[in-house]
């Protein structure tokens, strides 16, 4: 039933896609601008869409006529926005005035955390490995998440403002790089099935 290998595997997989932890700077971002993030909701939120996008998502993407790799290049074209921003230092993603949690979901939940990158790998992984040491692997992941997400307004103060400038932008160019890599992993399947 649990294979040990495959929920290694899988969470290896979803933990670099994910990239919680190149996604520091941004939950510091928003944090500061939210004044706080509600963890456990974003980390419920994460697991709701992940979970749900791993049993339907196919259905769901086919029943707005939607192809896998038009949802990726979607996902690449907010993750390149959201690099350009910590790289640049300019605001894309406005917080909602009246409503200081929504930065929880949006774009912490989706699409940092449960963007097109983690759904397309769900789907991905579907073909490969058993349902079971999926869900488990999901499931180790939003444990780090939730870590990661926790300890952030520590991770803030033992940076401190320079720090987290470079590490922004560091993380930044990354964040564009795979954006980048994704829109031409896409490009290159669509140029593949013609």
């Amino acid at each position: 039933m649990f294979n040990f290998t495959e929920i290694l595997s899988v969470t290896l997989i979803l933990f670099s896609v994910i990239d919680i932890l190149g996604s520091i700077p941004v939950i510091i971002k928003l944090r500061k601008e939210a004044g706080h993030i509600q963890s456990e909701k974003a980390t419920i939120v994460s697991g709701l869409i992940m979970v749900i996008f791993l049993y339907l998502g196919e259905k769901i993407l086919q029943l707005f006529s939607i192809d896998i790799e038009s949802f990726a290049i979607s996902g690449a074209l907010i993750m390149f926005i959201i690099g350009m921003e910590m790289v640049l230092g300019r605001n894309f993603f406005q917080s909602d005035e009246t409503n200081d949690t929504s930065s929880s979901i949006v774009p912490l939940a989706f699409p940092i955390i449960a963007g097109a990158g983690t759904m397309t790998s769900l789907l991905s992984l579907r073909a490969e490995f058993a349902m079971s040491n999926i869900l488990v692997g999901v499931a180790i992941n939003l444990v780090l998440i939730y870590i990661v997400l926790k300890t952030s307004g520590w991770l803030e103060r033992k940076l401190g403002r320079a720090g987290f400038n470079i590490i922004r932008k560091v993380f930044g160019i990354i964040l564009l790089s795979i954006a980048i890599k994704l829109f031409k992993t896409t490009l290159i399947s669509i140029a593949a099935s013609l």
